[in-house]
């Protein structure tokens, strides 16, 4: 099994036994390749959803420019609803995880279509 693989099946099992959901794991599978590299560093791999700027960041760089969302209130109330559900249910907030559960809050799943 490759490291890649590895990771997504952490992070199904972690969506599974944490979240209590059941993960689209193609969807899954894609949001992590999308990830990139950082999944393979231990700091980048997870995500500090009570530091601002690190909310910050995922806000810019996924849910505007990856999801193409526009930037507003509802945007920032639903940002934070996925985060405080996630830092409620588990202690480890990764990365690939936190990007697919906010894919799924937007309804964005087609922007991983290809």
């Amino acid at each position: 099994m490759s490291k890649f693989e590895e990771k997504v099946g952490k992070y199904i099992d972690h969506v599974k036994d944490k979240l209590g959901m059941e993960p689209d794991v193609d969807l899954l599978r894609k949001v992590t390749k999308g990830c990139g590299p950082s999944i393979y560093n231990r700091d980048a791999e997870t995500v500090a959803v009570k530091d601002d700027a690190e909310m910050a960041t995922v806000k810019n760089n996924f849910v505007i420019k990856k999801l193409g969302v526009a930037d507003n209130a509802d945007t920032d109330a639903r940002i934070q609803k996925v985060a405080d559900m996630y830092a409620e249910k588990s202690r480890t907030k990764n990365r690939a995880v936190m990007y697919y559960l906010l894919t799924k809050e937007f309804g964005k799943e087609s922007v991983y279509d290809s």
